[in-house]
């Protein structure tokens, strides 16, 4: 059965879950509002094993569906972005993951401002603490934000400089984030690209599985 915050954080986020199976266009207004960094997602899909709904703005809905009916997937990212209204901006197509059980690895990091000194620019996008771990001498080597989508679900993003790579790092600090993020009433997800095998490795051991559902969507470069 579906998490019900899940259920909630799709049909929030989207404007629509769950569906028939197939591909579904649906109608979204947060898809013309800024999302949780201050700029636009025109197109954003979440796929289940069968079944996809993709929301975009309401006054795009009609020349999406007639660009859909006769694509693929792979097909339809080249011409989604134009298709939304936003030709300069890039796709993406991944994993999307999520977990009411995270791994029980030690915490790692401490909850800092992302205004603090030392941090890399991506960190700073986020409007509340973020999860940082630094060296003995106070230098940044990994982090988590929380993309705050809405009020069920709560997306991860983490980075680790390459000196760090390695340690263990992103995937203790993802699963002491989906912690707080539970804590908090979401649900944690995790997204990433397809051919992103260290992103794979860090959600598997962070007890983010892969069931065989997919994103992908419009975004600014």
């Amino acid at each position: 059965m579906l998490d019900r915050r899940l259920f909630l954080h799709l049909a929030t986020w989207l404007g629509q879950w769950p569906a028939a199976p197939g591909l579904h266009v649906v109608r979204s207004h947060r898809r013309a509002r800024p999302a949780w960094d201050g700029r636009l997602r025109p197109a954003l899909a979440v796929g289940a094993p069968g079944r996809t709904v993709l929301s975009v703005p309401p006054d795009r809905v009609d020349a999406v569906r007639a660009l859909v009916r006769s694509r693929s997937v792979e097909e339809l990212l080249p011409s989604l972005p134009t298709a939304v209204g936003a030709p300069e901006f890039t796709t993406h197509a991944g994993l999307f993951r999520w977990s009411t059980a995270p791994a029980r690895l030690p915490d790692v990091g401490e909850w800092i401002s992302p205004t603090s000194s030392g941090l890399p620019p991506w960190l700073r996008l986020f409007d509340r603490e973020v999860l940082v771990v630094r060296d003995a001498d106070g230098r940044y080597l990994a982090g988590v934000g929380i993309k705050r989508h809405d009020a069920y679900g709560h997306e991860l993003a983490v980075g680790t400089v390459a000196a760090a790579r390695g340690r263990g790092l992103a995937r203790r600090l993802v699963a002491q984030a989906a912690r707080r993020v539970l804590d908090e009433g979401a649900v944690p997800t995790y997204l990433h690209n397809v051919d992103n095998h260290a992103s794979a490795r860090v959600a598997e051991a962070a007890g983010f599985p892969d069931r065989g559902w997919t994103s992908f969507g419009v975004f600014p470069y």
